[in-house]
């Protein structure tokens, strides 16, 4: 009886790249040859957060990441199973003698996930080299020194990986992908942002050679932004290129740039990112528990009608509308849109933010859980240390799509509008309105709320509850763990 041949595992999750890759360099270094694994999850593909979209995008990469590995005979392995039957099938074949993968800064359900692996690896006397990301720390329980050492990670020597040829390794697998979720990843929307590594720096490239010029400008603009900004952020979240390979591009060009103070800017916006991701590792109940506990104690009564209208893009409100369908169909939109819907759903629709944080989750291309829910949070006003910003959404129109450029492209029904009418449409007459066939409650909404009343309801509601010793205790205890 032959015996079974020893191998190692390289276990990709958000880390879809070739280069700048430790754990792939680590697998080379060893005297194995390995097998490189993807695995969609049946309890990661049915939770909350998960949409198509991802889903797509994770399988795109990875046929990008093949076209560069084939040639070396070391193409990533696609399952569709849990992670443990994976390994119990691979270990049928073979000798499973390490695993190579990054750490993942994810919801409890991965972490959760993680645990039963090391349990298993333990018991099969399995190695499991699990790499730190992005200069994120595991088991960090305050942020002394944290800042000076990402910056050291970020400066520090970018991994260049090299692949030796490998004989072909006689697996078979036995979890491929189901038809239905093949069929359905075959395809990726046009109007999404292409994945892959070479798409990220081809993104990369034309905003250091050409876009970056109008950053700082443009960044709150609907439209603009989504140009002008750096629109990487789908390509960080999957792991296409990692946040060291973009800091040290940017870093780098903007020595001989006349557009310094874009790339500053984006570069601390780097920083922040990951500034973000920390703190949901260092707790990842921001996920459905306020993070500042006194928050709790403030009641919302659920209104499913309002709800409803504000994912379906019916809130009478134009630019909160436009922004839902821009997002439902292109899965971005830039920072200041992304806080405003989030402002508008918790506050002026005094709506509980767990209602919305795995909807948005869904439709965002560029979804990380670490930023997410960290963000969400702080825009419902739900830490305690953060101020308040209650965004009025006709204000928010007026100032950054002033000739409702963007409300137009997404709201084709308000299209014939002039300028002076785009932003409010429900001060029109019924004479202006049969003059440009927009007809208020009937082919357009009411608007559902008053903002007038809703904004100071907000403010006296949320900025009021500041007081309360829960709350200030809970301040004390957040800073004291994140911002030192």
């Amino acid at each position: 009886m032959l015996s079974k041949q020893e191998i190692n595992i390289v276990w990709l999750k958000r880390d879809l790249r070739t280069q700048d890759h430790l754990p792939l360099h680590l697998a080379e270094q060893s005297n194995l040859p390995y097998l490189i694994i993807f695995i969609f999850e049946p309890l990661m593909i049915d939770y909350d957060d998960t949409s198509l979209r991802h889903l797509q995008f994770q399988y795109h990469s990875i046929l990008q990441m093949n076209k560069k590995l084939v040639s070396v005979n070391k193409v990533v392995k696609v399952l569709q199973t849990d992670i443990i039957t994976a390994l119990v099938s691979i270990q049928s074949q073979f000798i499973i003698k390490t695993i190579f993968s990054f750490q993942e800064s994810g919801i409890k359900l991965t972490y959760d996930r993680d645990l039963f692996v090391r349990k298993f690896c333990n018991l099969n006397h399995i190695v499991w080299n699990e790499s730190p990301r992005d200069g994120i720390i595991r088991g960090l329980k305050n942020r002394i020194g944290w800042d000076k050492q990402w910056f050291i990670t970020m400066q520090s020597p970018i991994i260049v990986n090299r692949f030796k040829n490998q004989d072909d390794l006689k697996f078979t697998n036995l979890y491929p992908l189901h038809d239905s979720l093949q069929t359905s990843l075959a395809t990726f929307p046009k109007s999404f942002q292409p994945a892959g590594e070479e798409n990220a720096f081809n993104y990369l490239t034309s905003f250091i050679n050409e876009r970056s010029a109008y950053y700082n400008k443009h960044i709150s603009k609907p439209s603009e932004s989504r140009k002008s900004c750096g629109r990487i952020s789908p390509f960080l979240s999957w792991g296409n290129i990692s946040v060291k390979q973009a800091y040290q591009l940017l870093t780098n060009a903007s020595y001989n740039s006349i557009n310094k103070r874009s790339f500053t800017s984006i570069l601390s916006r780097l920083k922040w990112r990951c500034h973000f991701i920390q703190k949901f590792e260092v707790d990842y109940t921001y996920e459905n528990k306020c993070i500042n506990a006194g928050y709790e104690l403030l009641e919302h009564m659920s209104n499913e009608e309002y709800i409803s209208a504000w994912k379906e893009a019916r809130t009478g409100f134009p630019l909160v509308d436009a922004c839902m369908k821009c997002l439902q169909e292109t899965g971005w939109i830039n920072f200041r849109m992304r806080a405003m819907l989030v402002s508008f759903f918790c506050h002026h629709l005094y709506q509980d933010w767990r209602a919305a944080t795995h909807f948005l989750a869904k439709l965002f291309l560029d979804y990380e859980p670490g930023i997410h829910f960290t963000q969400f949070q702080m825009q419902a006003g739900t830490t305690g240390i953060n101020t308040l910003r209650i965004y009025n959404p006709i204000k928010q129109s007026l100032d950054h799509d002033p000739d409702g450029s963007f409300i137009k492209k997404w709201l084709p029904i308000l299209q014939p509008l002039p300028k002076e009418l785009i932003h409010e449409p429900f001060k029109m007459s019924l004479m202006e309105q049969s003059m440009y066939g927009v007809f208020i409650g009937k082919n357009y909404p009411c608007p559902i709320v008053d903002l007038n009343f809703t904004g100071q309801r907000a403010r006296k509601n949320i900025w009021g509850h500041r007081t309360n010793n829960l709350v200030r205790q809970e301040s004390k205890r957040i800073l004291g763990t994140h911002c030192r």
